[in-house]
């Protein structure tokens, strides 16, 4: 039997000491190595996840994602700066994101399953335009996060990405 999945939170970002926490989990008809290529190559995220534009890789290895690499992108339309906090190849990643006014933590863990594999996504944020933001769309996160994760498994469903693209 599989175990749980779970994020492994950083004191200031664990879901008790955070004012917004949202929480996602698909299991996928994909293979594990084909989602994890897709997952950590943010350069082709605007190919399939509609919240995601302006990616700049600005240290680490280009096209994918390791510890330490820092990355600047655009999502709920507010321009953010993440740095890979967390990198277990095919298992876990996880990225803080800092702008005015938030400061977040997104963790991701994989794991295989009968059908491909199970997918966990999860965000605490921080700060006063995080509170605004959920006050008066309390839902939004959410739904994209799932938008985020269907889209994977889409990807995912297809192959690997291409090696030569960002």
């Amino acid at each position: 039997m599989a175990q749980a999945l779970e994020v492994q939170w950083p004191a200031q970002y664990a879901p008790s000491n955070s004012p917004v926490h949202v929480r996602n989990q698909l299991e996928m008809t994909a293979s594990q190595d084909h989602v994890w290529a897709w997952l950590t190559r943010p350069g082709l995220w605007p190919t399939w996840y509609e919240n995601a534009e302006n990616i700049k890789i600005l240290e680490g290895p280009n096209p994918g994602l390791q510890k330490g690499s820092r990355f600047r992108w655009k999502t709920f339309g507010i321009t953010i700066t993440s740095t890979v906090l967390e990198y277990l190849p095919n298992e876990r990643i996880a990225w803080d994101g800092q702008a005015c006014g938030t400061d977040v933590y997104h963790a991701w863990v994989l794991q295989p399953s009968a059908k491909g594999c199970t997918v966990l996504t999860e965000e605490t944020q921080h700060g006063w335009l995080a509170r605004l933001g959920n006050l008066f769309m309390p839902d939004r996160m959410y739904k994209f996060h799932q938008i985020w994760l269907e889209g994977l498994e889409k990807k995912g469903q297809a192959g690997l990405p291409p090696e030569t693209s960002q």
